[in-house]
Formats: structure tokens, C-alpha cells, sequence
């Protein structure tokens, strides 16, 4: 491996400790102007500390310590995976978080697998020379992006749990408890991904190529799927911070509609508790998981259009 190589990974991992690192500072600062003592949080509102427990335990977590030096220990101990012991349930972050992502991951790769689907589906239907369905599409898509998380859940809740009884209001186990919160899930991300595909197949349709692809014969539902689509792919991979970041805040929306285990709802019940270690524990778990997302968009750049490697480093790499 000669030096470009190396210095493409490392450029990589310095830029993912950052982001990491930023993500981490900005969840510390903002999580000391909520209102509210922490030892409250630790021991319980309702509880009566006197003065002497409440000192005690500021000194054991820390907290009677100047502000730069709980930084520097939150920082040293994010960077050897160490975030703390929750202040609610009294077990380890790493322990609670991992007891709740397997729902959580489950919930996100069958909307990352849905969204896309309908996503390549309904832009290739409605590219064609006719405007009438586009328009259609293009209706619903907006009402889609426009209409919360909550209330698309609800609807969906309404329709097809309470008046016609074909799904669970809320179970965290089984295939038939994951399709209303996947459905609410990838909803708006599948009509914003439509919406740029839309865009990029027909751009790619009136390209030299797919000219040149009808002029030998090749039936026009070949050009867009094995032409037009690659080229439209680009731009909705560009918006995959956007993707990321809309899983995992719809997470949190979501799981706590449909009343389902996972990160999103620990994160909003932590919140509510200030139980800052929990918090500060997702808030790195999200970067990383970004950071990587990051670069498998990477990759896929070099796997859609060949002619970026040189340029993203990949098959150096």
C-alpha cells in the first residue's frame, strides 16, 4: 500500500474521530443548560437528600468537579468506550444500549430497505412522457414529507389496528409488529429519494446514451433500469446523511407511536429523566453509526459510476 492509500485511511479515521468528537461536545454543553440538579435525576425527584447525601453523590459521579475537568473525563472516557452507569436504571450505558438496539436495527434496515424499493419503483413509473401521473405522484409525495411522523403513525394506527384489526396496535415481537412503524418510517424518506431520482432519470433519459441505447433496439424499460438508474442513483446516495439522520430521528418518533422497545424511546424517556450519561452514550453511538454510513457511500459512489474510483480512492483503497 504506498503512501496515497495510506493517507486516504488515515484522512478517513481522523475525520470520523472529529465528527464523533463534535457530535459528543455539542451533546456535553447542551445537556448542561437543562434545568434541574443531576443528583435529582440519580436518586429520584420525589426523594429526600440531605445535604450531606446530596454532596456525597455530586462527589461520586463527579459532578463537584469543575465543568472542564467533567469535559476532559467525559471525553478520556468516550475514547476508551466507557460512557458511565445510567443514573435511572443503575447498569452500565453500554448495557442498556445494547439491551435496546436489536428492535431498533431491526426497525431501520426494513425501512432502509423500503424506502429505496418504492422509492426506484415509483420514479421509474412516473418518468415517462405522459405528466399526469408525475403530477399525482408528486401530489402525494408532498402531502407525505409534509404530514409529522406522529400523525402519519396514528392514521396508520387508526386505519388498519383499531378499525380493521389486521395489525397489532403494538408488540415488540414478530413480523406483523414491524409493519406499521417501517411503513411510517420510510414513507418520507421514500418520497423525498422520488422525488430526486424523478429528477435524475429524466435528466438521464434525454442523455446521448439512452438515445443511442433506443437507436439499437434496446426496449425502453432496459434503458431506465439498466441506463437511466445507475446515473439517477448518484444524487439519492448524496442524500444519505439526510437518510441517516432521518432513521434515527424517526426512531425516536416512532418507537414511542407504536410503543416499541429501542433506542429511540430510551433516548426520549433519558432525556425526560436527564439521565446525561444515556443521553451522551446514543449521541456517540448516532455519530458512529453516521461516520460508517458515510463511508459505505463511499464505496457505492465507486460501485454505481466506476469512473469516481480515482477520484473517492476506493479501489486503492
Amino acid at each position: 500500500m504506498g503512501r496515497g492509500p495510506v493517507r486516504g485511511v488515515l484522512t478517513r479515521l481522523v475525520s470520523a474521530a472529529l465528527v464523533v468528537w463534535a457530535a459528543a461536545t455539542c451533546a456535553f454543553l447542551v445537556l448542561q443548560l437543562i434545568p434541574g440538579d443531576p443528583v435529582y435525576a440519580i436518586v429520584g425527584s420525589d426523594a429526600l437528600v440531605s445535604e450531606e447525601q446530596h454532596e456525597r453523590i455530586r462527589a461520586e459521579f463527579g459532578l463537584d468537579q469543575p465543568l472542564v475537568v467533567q469535559y476532559l473525563n467525559y471525553v478520556a472516557r468516550l475514547a476508551t468506550f466507557r460512557f458511565g452507569d445510567s443514573y435511572q436504571l443503575q447498569q452500565p450505558v453500554a448495557t442498556v444500549l445494547a439491551d435496546q438496539l436489536w428492535p431498533t436495527v431491526q426497525l431501520a434496515l426494513a425501512a432502509t430497505a423500503l424506502a429505496p424499493l418504492l422509492a426506484v419503483l415509483v420514479a421509474v413509473a412516473t418518468s415517462g412522457r405522459r405528466n399526469w401521473p408525475r403530477r399525482v405522484a408528486a401530489a402525494v409525495e408532498l402531502v407525505v414529507v409534509s404530514t409529522p411522523s406522529f400523525w402519519l403513525g396514528i392514521m396508520l394506527l387508526t386505519i388498519f389496528s383499531f378499525r380493521l384489526g389486521w395489525l397489532p396496535v403494538s408488540e415488540a415481537g414478530g413480523v406483523a409488529s414491524l409493519v406499521l412503524p417501517t411503513i411510517t418510517l420510510a414513507l418520507p424518506i421514500a418520497a423525498v429519494l422520488t422525488q430526486v431520482m424523478r429528477e435524475g432519470l429524466l435528466a438521464a433519459l434525454d442523455q446521448p446514451f439512452a438515445v443511442t441505447a433506443r437507436a439499437r433496439g434496446v426496449p425502453e424499460t432496459a434503458v431506465r433500469y439498466r441506463h437511466a438508474l445507475r446515473h439517477s442513483a448518484l444524487p439519492a446516495l448524496t442524500m444519505a446523511g439526510w437518510f441517516t439522520g432521518t432513521l434515527l430521528g424517526g426512531a425516536v418518533i416512532v418507537e414511542n407511536v407504536f410503543a416499541r422497545p429501542g433506542i429511540g424511546r430510551i433516548t426520549l424517556q433519558a432525556v425526560g429523566d436527564r439521565d446525561l450519561p444515556v443521553v451522551q452514550g446514543v449521541v456517540a453511538l448516532s455519530a458512529v453509526v453516521f461516520v460508517a454510513v458515510s463511508v459505505l457511500v463511499d464505496v457505492l459512489y465507486a460501485v454505481v459510476d466506476p469512473r469516481l474510483r480515482r477520484t473517492t480512492g476506493v479501489q486503492a483503497i
